[in-house]
C-alpha cells in the first residue's frame, strides 16, 4: 500500500493540471478532499484539510491532529500543519491555500509570521464561509488581508531584517555538556532542529528530534507566533515531519530529545514530556541545554 503523500513536486503539479485543463492553482480546490481524508481526529471527527501553492512550485498538504487524553490546545490546526509541512521541506513561500473550511483566528494569525502574508492568496472549498454576503473567499481565492484586516504581526514587533517562519535561521547554538551515549545521530538532529527554530519575540528556541522503532528519525522546532498561543510546539512540529515522511501509529516512536536553553523564559519540557509519553508511554525522552 502506497504510503500517503503530503508534497507533490513542481513537475508531477504542472502535470496533473495539464491532464486537468487547468493550472496548478485551479487545480488546488479538486485536492481538498484528498488532504481531508489524512486528518487524524479521533475527538472531533471533523476532517480538515489544506493545500497550499509555493513558489517553488511545489504542491503541500496539511490536516488537522487531535490527541486523545490531552487537553484540545495541543491539537494541530490544518494550516499550522501546512506551514510546517513547508518549513520541512524549506519552501520560502507560501502563495495560495485552498482549505475545506474557513480559518479560525488561531490560524489566520500564524499565517502572519510569513512575510508578506496579507498577499497569501486562501479560497474556502465549503459553502459556510460566513455571514457576510460581500464575502468572496468561498470558491474563489482571496488575500488574507481579507480574513484579516487589521493584522497584529511581526511588523508591529521585530525589525524587518529578522527572519520569519519560512526563512533561513541559524541560532548559533551548541551544547553546554553533550552526552556520551544515547544516539548520537538523534541529539544532533534535535540540536540541527533548535538551531532552525523561529523564537523572535522570547529569545527561546528549542527543536525535537523523534525516533521510530526502525531507527528513522523525524525533528521539528519550535515556531513562535507574535500573539503567542497560536506558537506551534516542537514536539508538534516533529510529528508533522513524522506523518509527512510516512510515519504511522504514534506507539512506534521509541526515544525522544529535547534541546532547549536552561535559563529559557519560555521552556518546552514539561508540556513536551506530556504530549510524548501520552502518544507513546514507554518512549525514552530526553533534555539537553544549549547556550
Amino acid at each position: 500500500m502506497a504510503r500517503p503523500r503530503f508534497v507533490i513536486e513542481a513537475s508531477e503539479a504542472e502535470s496533473m493540471a495539464k491532464q486537468s485543463g487547468l493550472t496548478v492553482v485551479q487545480l488546488l480546490p479538486s485536492l481538498v478532499t484528498s488532504a481531508q481524508s489524512l486528518a487524524r481526529v479521533p475527538i472531533s471527527k471533523f476532517h480538515v484539510g489544506a493545500v497550499g501553492y509555493g513558489s517553488s512550485g511545489r504542491i503541500f498538504f496539511g490536516v488537522n491532529l487531535e490527541f486523545p487524553g490531552l487537553p484540545l490546545h495541543y491539537s494541530v490546526h490544518a494550516e499550522q500543519f501546512l506551514v510546517t509541512n513547508l518549513s520541512i521541506q524549506s519552501e520560502p513561500r507560501l502563495d495560495y491555500v485552498a482549505v475545506s473550511a474557513a480559518p479560525c483566528g488561531h490560524c489566520r494569525q500564524f499565517f502572519q509570521e510569513i512575510r508578506r502574508a496579507q498577499d497569501i492568496n486562501i479560497l474556502i472549498t465549503s459553502d459556510e464561509s460566513g455571514d457576510d454576503e460581500n464575502d468572496k473567499s468561498c470558491g474563489q481565492f482571496s488575500p488574507l488581508r481579507h480574513l484579516l484586516p487589521r493584522p497584529f504581526g511581526p511588523e508591529d514587533l521585530l525589525g524587518e531584517d529578522v527572519p520569519l517562519v519560512l526563512e533561513k535561521h541559524n541560532n548559533a547554538l551548541s551544547f553546554i555538556n553533550k552526552p556520551e551515549t544515547f544516539g548520537d545521530d538523534l541529539i544532533s538532529h534535535a540540536l540541527e532542529a533548535a538551531n532552525r527554530s523561529h523564537a523572535p519575540y522570547s529569545q527561546c528556541p528549542s527543536g525535537v528530534a523523534i525516533m521510530d522503532s526502525e531507527g528513522k528519525i523525524y525533528k521539528g522546532w519550535y515556531m513562535e507566533s507574535a500573539a503567542y498561543n497560536p506558537s506551534m510546539g516542537p514536539v508538534r512540529a516533529a510529528l508533522v515531519d513524522y506523518i509527512v515522511s510516512g510515519g504511522g501509529g504514534y506507539e512506534q516512536i521509541v526515544a525522544a530529545v529535547l534541546v532547549e536553553k536552561e535559563d529559557a523564559l519560555v521552556k518546552q519540557e514539561q508540556t513536551a514530556r506530556l504530549l510524548l509519553q501520552t502518544i507513546s508511554p514507554k518512549l525514552e525522552f530526553r533534555v539537553l541545554h544549549c547556550k
